[in-house]
């Protein structure tokens, strides 16, 4: 035998996503690299690890027991490194995030000078919904979550970041004789929503709801990117957070559209469970941004705060 530790990595990765195509993406590998690795580790076994059926990749009883084992020298070598570093004075570990959509544009900002100051701790951050991010949360899979609505059915603590802020956008090919009467705004253009599952949208629909607003047209997408593009095509538009905007209104792809009732504003927070046990690197981080968030806020986001 003589298999590596980048063979079982990778193949780990295969069985979690199911595909060559997904792992290599996760993993930052081209695809023929992922295939020619994969390979290279079967190749030491007389037993198949994966075979194709119907054309799709599946993973054999054999292939998932190989699997099991891979996680746990994988998990071995990770402690030695962890172990190596705390032996040097360096805080290591693991700091696990969940982060709803838009959370993406705050978060790496909060994290950036502590991560450079600690390049023991390894870093895994999930962008996704909020239903998501708050499952995640509840099933204590992550040491906080970024959300911009808090979850009403979680006992939660928080540290409060940054003013989330949600304007109507559209492209800036599009004209409006008249946006003094709100609603007439919505009826030659259809409005752009996120999946079902998104505080954007349960932002939005808070918003339709309380100011009886009609929507003649409506589309749905998903992703805060597709909505963007989709906007900024001219297929709709939207209402969306500021702070995802910021390039697009700068090169005047996006213009802001007058609207009564907005902007709508809620806050970015970052929770954790009520009374949860935080390893020394969660601990660490949170001393951190209570401490240096005002600075952060005002070096990253001067633009922001002052709209």
């Amino acid at each position: 035998m003589n298999y590596t530790l980048h063979q079982l990595h990778i193949f780990l990765k295969v069985v979690q996503t199911q595909s060559v195509t997904k792992a290599a993406e996760e993993l930052h590998l081209t695809q023929p690299a992922v295939s020619i690795q994969l390979k290279n580790l079967q190749d030491q076994f007389d037993i198949p690890l994966t075979e194709v059926v119907s054309r799709r990749l599946c993973i054999t009883d054999f292939g998932r027991e190989i699997a099991e084992i891979a996680e746990k020298i994988i998990d071995q070598v990770e402690t030695i490194n962890f172990k190596t570093m705390a032996y040097k004075g360096q805080l290591t570990g693991k700091l696990k995030i969940s982060v709803v959509s838009t959370g993406k544009y705050v978060m790496p900002y909060f994290l950036s000078d502590f991560m450079k100051e600690h390049s023991g701790i390894e870093l895994q951050m999930d962008v996704t919904n909020k239903s998501k991010v708050i499952s995640s949360l509840e099933k204590n899979e992550v040491d906080f979550a970024l959300v911009s609505i808090l979850p009403s059915n979680l006992n939660i603590e928080k540290l409060d970041l940054l003013q989330n802020k949600l304007y109507l956008v559209s492209n800036t090919k599009t004209k409006f004789k008249n946006t003094k009467n709100s609603n007439e705004v919505l009826q030659n253009m259809p409005l752009i929503f996120r999946e079902k599952g998104s505080g954007t949208r349960q932002t939005m629909e808070r918003f339709i709801d309380r100011n009886a607003i009609v929507i003649d047209k409506k589309m749905e997408l998903t992703s805060n990117e597709a909505v963007k593009q989709a906007v900024i095509a001219g297929l709709g538009c939207s209402i969306m957070p500021l702070i995802g905007i910021k390039n697009e209104l700068h090169n005047q792809e996006l213009q802001i559209i007058p609207f009564k009732g907005l902007p709508i504003k809620t806050t970015w927070s970052l929770i954790w469970l009520k009374g949860k046990k935080h390893s020394p690197v969660s601990a660490s981080l949170l001393e951190y941004m209570k401490l240096e968030k005002t600075s952060i806020i005002k070096d990253k986001f001067s633009w922001y705060e002052g709209s």
